[in-house]
């Protein structure tokens, strides 16, 4: 067995295909001090399938409920120059899941933290979606209703990026049904349920189409959903001029029509011209 170097070692698990993990993981499963998990049943899953032994090793739980003391009590285990690995249920940790306050106290009291990358369902699915992975916006699980629910809807509609979601397979019907309202029926979009998973299905189209047709999926299962971003908006004169007029006040023409054009999608000539119109050629180009 290797030894590991004390440290908060940041253990990232297959989200469905156990053969999705890492030697550099299984070494550290394998190799560590102390073992902590969202769920240590999931974990000791896992450990079995790969063979490796809990031995006399601590085999504790870390999760949204644990507390300050709780945190503390692992980080002093590597105060004391031991290892400690931290998984999730399924996926990379602290993408949607616990433990970013123990990361930052081990931040605090000037101990190693290590990430493993690894398995990602946001990355799986921004890959089988069919759309822009240049920029993206990760939003967690969809709250189930009231204001927090209505901010993130108008969120997804207006975003400048493609979005990510989490819901459950029971519930993506109602958000399909929402973001049609929001964001319009010819939005495209992603749904992609049980990645990695031996019943893994993508659809993809207009979430008009989606919402028609999400009838004849399964209620099980986990989903990510992928939002492309909102289209372009068309600017204005007004919109235009109240822009450059902004950026002009705080930079060079130049660097303004350059902003400005990005901001709002308009040719750079365009807005170059109006700049000019507005009488501040003057300035530093």
């Amino acid at each position: 067995m290797t030894s590991l170097t004390p440290g908060l070692y940041l253990v990232a698990t297959p989200i469905g295909n156990a053969r999705d993990i890492t030697l550099r993981a299984l070494d550290v499963l394998a190799s560590a001090d102390v073992l902590a998990a969202e769920d240590t049943r999931v974990l000791r899953r896992l450990l079995d399938i790969h063979g490796i032994p809990v031995g006399g090793r601590p085999l504790v739980p870390h999760h949204d409920h644990s507390g300050p003391k709780d945190a503390e009590r692992l980080l002093d285990h590597v105060a004391a120059g031991r290892a400690v690995a931290l998984c999730s249920d399924a996926g990379t940790p602290m993408v949607a899941d616990p433990g970013f306050e123990l990361v930052r106290a081990a931040r605090a009291r000037d101990l190693a933290v290590t990430a493993l990358p690894g398995a990602s369902s946001v990355l799986t699915a921004l890959c089988l979606a069919g759309l822009p992975t240049d920029r993206f916006t990760f939003l967690g699980f969809a709250p189930k209703s009231g204001t927090a629910r209505a901010a993130m809807l108008a969120e997804m509609a207006a975003a400048s990026a493609t979005v990510v979601v989490f819901e459950t397979a029971r519930r993506v019907q109602d958000l399909v049904r929402d973001l049609c309202e929001t964001c319009g029926e010819d939005r495209p979009a992603a749904i992609c349920r049980e990645l990695t998973k031996r019943f893994e299905e993508v659809r993809s189209g207009p979430l008009g189409t989606l919402r028609d047709t999400l009838g004849t999926m399964t209620e099980k299962g986990e989903i990510v959903l992928v939002l492309d971003r909102a289209p372009p908006r068309s600017a204005s004169a007004a919109d235009l001029t109240e822009a450059l007029t902004a950026a002009l006040s705080t930079t060079t023409l130049r660097d303004a029509v350059d902003r400005v054009a990005a901001d709002l999608d308009l040719p750079r000539r365009t807005v170059y011209q109006r700049a000019l119109a507005l009488g501040k050629a003057g300035r530093d180009d």
